[in-house]
């Protein structure tokens, strides 16, 4: 069941942020060297170490601990509570090192290196591809190019989550099951009580920064939404347009017509949005 909150003046539940995501601060001795000077661990120092040993492994990596910290003049423990902590989060990974020649004694060395989790923190240009190659298909396709990409995209999203929304009796049972397929895609999604309808929250959007000048890409999520959930849904507000969160209204109970269309903050009004020969449940 969806959980209800209270009702608010407007007749919607607010959507509310998520909650502690559970960062992990690490503790150990203070930093030492030509980089790190003494500090409480944590503190603004200790992360400037460890962004300098991230950027080592980035830039240099595979490398061994003993590398890293001949390269930033730190101690070989300082090193490895850093190196320990990037693994935590999942940031750095390590393996064996390749032996060359006969091998000796001792355990081979561990050498490490970023995993693309740990090479996002310096940045990457997905977003201005994606902006780029739009402008592209815009440019040489029209509107209409754009609009089928956006719906192959949320065809493509939703996947072999459709089966499992249409699978659910009722529009608020279809809205909880279309949140956790959301979910599962990134997009950190809840589905909330509203009085006469329920809202459905997407905090987070992968796309957001795209659809800022490509709004198609929502409408067609919108469009999809409600050929899914059997009813209207209206977008009250989008991560794209600057919002908290994207929040869509699916209303309950109402006799739904055929023919019945999505509305958006963007004023788009695509065609119906029942499929010929579904029934609204």
């Amino acid at each position: 069941m969806v959980k209800r909150l209270t009702r608010t003046a407007g007749g919607f539940a607010v959507c509310g942020d998520i909650g502690n995501t559970g960062v992990v601060k690490s503790t150990g001795a203070p930093v030492v060297g030509a980089i790190g000077v003494p500090s409480q661990a944590g503190g603004p120092t200790d992360g400037r170490t460890r962004e300098a040993v991230a950027r080592l492994l980035m830039e240099q990596g595979p490398v061994t601990a003993a590398q890293v910290a001949a390269a930033l003049e730190l101690s070989s423990p300082a090193v490895r509570r850093h190196l320990d902590a990037l693994i935590a989060d999942g940031e750095a990974e390590v393996r064996q090192a390749s032996r060359r020649g006969p091998r000796g004694r001792g355990r081979p060395a561990r050498q490490y290196l970023l995993t693309d989790s740990g090479r996002a923190r310096f940045g990457h240009g997905y977003d201005d591809l994606a902006v780029a190659a739009l402008r592209y298909l815009a440019q040489h396709g029209g509107p209409d190019a754009i609009a089928g990409f956006a719906q192959s995209r949320v065809e493509e999203l939703l996947g072999d989550g459709v089966a499992q929304i249409e699978a659910a009796h009722g529009a608020d049972a279809r809205t909880e099951a279309l949140a956790t397929v959301l979910t599962a895609r990134g997009y950190a999604a809840q589905a909330r009580d509203a009085g006469l309808g329920v809202q459905l929250c997407q905090h987070h959007c992968p796309v957001a920064h795209v659809a800022a000048e490509f709004p198609a890409l929502c409408e067609a999520e919108t469009h999809a939404f409600a050929e899914l959930l059997g009813t209207h849904v209206q977008r009250l507000a989008t991560i794209a347009r600057g919002d908290s969160a994207c929040t869509t209204h699916v209303p309950l109970d109402l006799p739904v017509r055929r023919g019945a269309t999505t509305t958006t903050t963007s004023g788009f009004r695509p065609e119906a949005t029942i499929p010929r020969g579904r029934q609204p449940e």
